[in-house]
């Protein structure tokens, strides 16, 4: 707005009036031309009330299920295969038929067993006859003494053949019955190992079986971590075939040597109360809790360590103004994916978990969950 002095004839309207009302229509102009203050946003952020931890170090190693005992199944003696009853993942019971060998040979030699046996107590008989007729004469004096010990010699060795044949029936019949591969307990079959028409060895294995009932858990631990662990610590176990299903478990087992290639120790965990819908060979993952020596803090995750300076930090949300704090912290332990804090924050504190190098101190946030309950801190 431009300032013009009034017309020198105008005598009507005076000139320290029109300068008021100047003065007047440009505070007017500049009040209308400004705005009233806007009140600040909330930025949202994720953000978390953190909990106290005892300190224990969770480690978590990949694993398979295995039944408690697994073996091979073989004949105990030697033949042609010429049947196999069970296929690869048959469930069996006790006492099943699994696979048969050719069994002439043993029939044949179960017969002759049978027909010495016969022979052995007919020869048997005739002994005990001639000792009693030899025993009632040498009781009337009229055999010698010598002939009396003879008759009693023969039937003593007639005794002993005859027991001896039936020793030798009964290891021909076992012989025959071996010829059939039976399944001792009730299980699995795992692995087959051999063919119909092969020939196989005394304890060579056909089959791979599996015992039903209990189960493991299998895995491997590097040298440098296997201090940590020991026979009966508890564990737990997630299985990916079932998911949201938690198992418990005890170490059983652990391994004392290496593995030579791999040179990792085999360690066994059993699981307590094994599911019905546990397959073997199934994948899992294995976790083991150990006592720390670091002592009790909070634990947050990696994603909320800041820095201030040359120390570490963390973004904290005033609960009376929602407006944020960086206050320093001092470490524990640092983690794969979490830190331990030791002072400097306290359980149920809300603290900045993801986005840290975005906020500055003093703004004003709106916390929020993460979009995904697995980001939340551990």
């Amino acid at each position: 707005m431009t300032y013009r002095d009034p017309p020198a004839s105008s005598g009507r309207f005076p000139r320290h009036l029109w300068l008021f009302v100047s003065v007047a229509a440009l505070a007017t102009l500049a009040g209308c031309s400004s705005k009233a203050p806007q009140a600040e946003t909330a930025r949202p952020v994720i953000a978390l009330p953190v909990k106290a931890s005892d300190g224990a170090v969770v480690a978590q190693f990949p694993g398979e299920v295995h039944a408690r005992y697994e073996m091979p199944l073989s004949f105990r003696v030697a033949g042609q295969l010429t049947a196999r009853y069970a296929r690869l993942g048959d469930a069996v019971k006790k006492g099943q038929a699994l696979a048969k060998l050719d069994d002439a040979d043993a029939a044949k030699t179960q017969a002759s067993a049978q027909a010495a046996l016969e022979a052995a107590e007919h020869r048997l008989v005739s002994a005990t006859q001639q000792r009693d007729r030899d025993d009632a004469q040498a009781k009337q004096n009229l055999i010698s003494q010598l002939q009396l010990e003879q008759t009693h010699d023969a039937f003593a060795a007639a005794l002993a053949a005859r027991d001896q044949a039936k020793q030798q029936l009964a290891l021909a019949q076992n012989q025959s019955r071996y010829t059939t591969l039976v399944a001792d307990r009730d299980g699995s079959i795992t692995s087959e190992q051999a063919e119909v028409g092969q020939v196989v060895a005394a304890g060579q294995p056909v089959f791979g079986f599996a015992w039903s009932g209990d189960r493991d858990v299998f895995f491997d631990v590097p040298e440098d971590r296997l201090a940590s662990i020991s026979v009966g610590q508890v564990g737990g176990v997630s299985v990916s075939a079932l998911p949201g299903k938690s198992l418990a478990g005890h170490v059983r087992d652990i391994a004392p040597a290496a593995d030579p290639q791999a040179r990792t120790y085999r360690v066994k965990l059993a699981l307590d109360e094994p599911s019905e819908q546990l397959r073997l060979g199934m994948t899992a993952e294995v976790s083991l809790s150990a006592k720390s020596s670091a002592g009790d803090g909070v634990r947050i995750p990696a994603t909320a360590l800041f820095h201030q300076g040359d120390r570490p930090a963390v973004w904290v949300v005033r609960p009376a103004d929602s407006t944020l704090e960086l206050r320093p912290v001092t470490i524990l332990r640092y983690g794969e994916r979490d830190v331990l804090v030791n002072t400097g924050l306290h359980a149920g504190e809300r603290v900045v978990m993801q986005g840290v190098h975005a906020v500055s101190a003093g703004e004003k946030v709106a916390p929020i969950a993460p979009p995904h309950p697995e980001d939340a801190p551990l």
